[in-house]
């Protein structure tokens, strides 16, 4: 057993799981990359009785991107920290937000028929570890 902790952005809200309980997975649906601001998500299904709110749960704000399914973000941040189908026995959580690595790496790209067709780089690219040299 893995046990990580999470939060957001703003550290106002913070979570706990005893462990992901399932791989992680890249999800390229176009509500994923609207949700999170990015080209794909990073998820993984945590039972419910292995998750946990450690503080702010009174700050989440709630959004039902599609029938049945309610995404969670802190409301000063916006931090998307979860989703659920609350008839599910798992949620979701957004691996983006853990605060200690997972000990494992992505094993799937999901929904890849809705990839965003700017995310193809060349072997050209640039890389940097951290801010580009004229900035």
């Amino acid at each position: 057993m893995t046990r990580v902790t999470g939060s957001c952005l703003c550290k106002q809200v913070a979570y706990e799981c005893d462990d992901l309980d399932g791989e992680i997975i890249n999800c390229h649906c176009t509500t994923c990359r609207k949700a999170h601001a990015a080209p794909y998500a990073a998820n993984a299904r945590v039972l419910r009785e292995h998750f946990r709110w450690l503080k702010g749960s009174e700050r989440l704000s709630t959004y039902e991107s599609s029938p049945g399914k309610i995404r969670y973000f802190c409301s000063g941040c916006g931090s998307h920290l979860l989703a659920e189908r609350p008839a599910q026995s798992h949620v979701i959580v957004r691996v983006s937000t853990l605060d200690d690595d997972p000990g494992q790496s992505p094993r799937a790209h999901i929904w890849c028929s809705l990839h965003a067709p700017w995310l193809e780089e060349p072997e050209t690219i640039l890389h940097y570890p951290e801010w580009q040299p004229e900035r």
